[in-house]
C-alpha cells in the first residue's frame, strides 16, 4: 500500500534534505504541509519533486524569493510534470545567462590581474575600473591608513 502522506522523516530521508531545511521551506512559503491532531506535519506527495526543484534552482543561484514565486504557479493536488518545469526554468534562463556573461567578464579581467600580479588601482579592471579613483586625487583610496604609521 502507498502512502497518501509523507511524515517530515520520511520527506527528509527520500530528499536528503534536513528536517530542518524542510521546516525552513515551510516558513519561507516553498512548502505545504497539514497538521495532524497530534500537531505533526503531512506532506502530499509530490513535495518530493517540489523539494528537488527547490534544490536545483538554489544550486544555480535562485534567491528563495523567486523560487516561491514560481512554486506559487503550480497546480497543488498533483506531481508537477516536466512540461510543468519545463514553463518555471525558461523564467530564469536569461537571468542565468546574464549571470554567467557576468561571471565570465569577472574571469576574464581576473586574467589579465593574474597577468600583471599588481592589481594596480590605476588599471586594474578589478578594483578600480576605468581608473575612476584617480578622479578623486592622488594616494590611496581603497587602503585604510595604516595605525601608527606616517
Amino acid at each position: 500500500m502507498q502512502l497518501e502522506e509523507l511524515t517530515v522523516g520520511q520527506v527528509a530521508r527520500r530528499s536528503g534534505v534536513s528536517v530542518s531545511a524542510l521546516r525552513f521551506y515551510e516558513d519561507k512559503g516553498l512548502l505545504r504541509s497539514r497538521r495532524t491532531s497530534g500537531n505533526q506535519r503531512r506532506y502530499p506527495r509530490d513535495v518530493l519533486r517540489r523539494v528537488a526543484f527547490i534544490r536545483a534552482a538554489q544550486r544555480v543561484g535562485i534567491p528563495l524569493e523567486r523560487i516561491r514565486e514560481a512554486l506559487s504557479y503550480l497546480p497543488e493536488q498533483r506531481t508537477p510534470t516536466m512540461a510543468d518545469w519545463a514553463r518555471l526554468s525558461a523564467q530564469w534562463r536569461d537571468e542565468l545567462d546574464a549571470r554567467i556573461k557576468g561571471l565570465m567578464q569577472v574571469r576574464d579581467d581576473l586574467t589579465g590581474c593574474i597577468g600583471c600580479g599588481c592589481l594596480s588601482l590605476k588599471s586594474c579592471k578589478l578594483a578600480n575600473p576605468g581608473d575612476r579613483l584617480g578622479k578623486e586625487g592622488p594616494g590611496a583610496r581603497k587602503w585604510a591608513p595604516i595605525p601608527g604609521a606616517s
